[in-house]
């Protein structure tokens, strides 16, 4: 079979350690050379080394998982990186330990075998980024507004039935005046409003009589889900 990269190597990556194998083919003669390093920095560093002073400018690696992308990062700048899919090594018997995976993997690149999964540029992968954990904010924040619902479903405080949107302007102020939370007293303001009208504005305060006061139970229980939506809102 046609050699493709006389000199490569291929990485079998784990969360503790790598095993690196290294295939040299000169003279029609093949050389394998194992090495097994943890993966702090300093020693995928000193495994960087290694490779460079032998030569190597391939490498091939598993892209399963997240253990495989420092390394990726790592060692990029200096070789021909090759990130595979996995599913190109599971029909492949008669490997048993991590040293045969190492071993497999640089055979496999050696004679041009493997597909190399796409991989994004560093922009892209900056923006991808930011969009999941924004996505994944919008999720987290709609499932806690989904809570205070429940909450206030089972207290028997109809507020989705008189506002479009309980985390709008008027549907916390209609709950800061159910609550208890203002306007207790309820003594007419400078302008001859109460003061509550004041705070909440006279729309709220009306709906806020129409829902009903809301039991300490329910102002009890929807207060966590309060100060983690405004922990959200200000991670936007």
């Amino acid at each position: 079979m046609e050699v493709v990269y006389p000199r490569c190597s291929g990485l079998d990556v784990h969360k503790r350690f790598v095993v690196a194998c290294l295939s040299i083919i000169e003279h029609g003669q093949r050389h394998k050379e194992l090495r097994q390093v943890s993966t702090m920095t300093s020693d995928v560093l000193a495994l960087k080394a290694w490779l460079l002073a032998s030569g190597c400018r391939q490498i091939a690696m598993e892209s399963t998982g997240v253990f495989w992308k420092p390394l990726y990062h790592l060692l990029e700048d200096s070789f021909e990186i090759v990130p595979f899919c996995a599913q190109h090594m599971k029909a492949v018997p008669g490997r048993k330990t991590d040293v045969k995976d190492a071993e497999w993997i640089a055979d496999l690149l050696q004679h041009g075998l493997l597909k190399a999964s796409f991989i994004p540029s560093s922009e892209h992968q900056a923006v991808r980024d930011l969009t999941r954990t924004r996505m994944r904010l919008i999720q987290e924040r709609n499932r806690l507004i989904n809570r205070i619902q429940k909450v206030l479903e089972e207290a028997n405080i109809k507020l989705a039935s008189v506002v479009s949107d309980v985390m709008g302007v008027t549907g916390q102020a209609i709950r800061r005046r159910t609550g208890g939370r203002a306007g207790r007293s309820g003594a007419p303001g400078p302008s001859g409003t109460r003061e509550s009208d004041q705070e909440t504005g006279p729309v709220a305060s009306r709906l806020a009589r129409q829902v009903g006061p809301a039991s300490p139970d329910a102002a009890r229980r929807t207060a966590p889900v309060d100060r983690d939506l405004r922990s959200l809102d200000c991670s936007f």
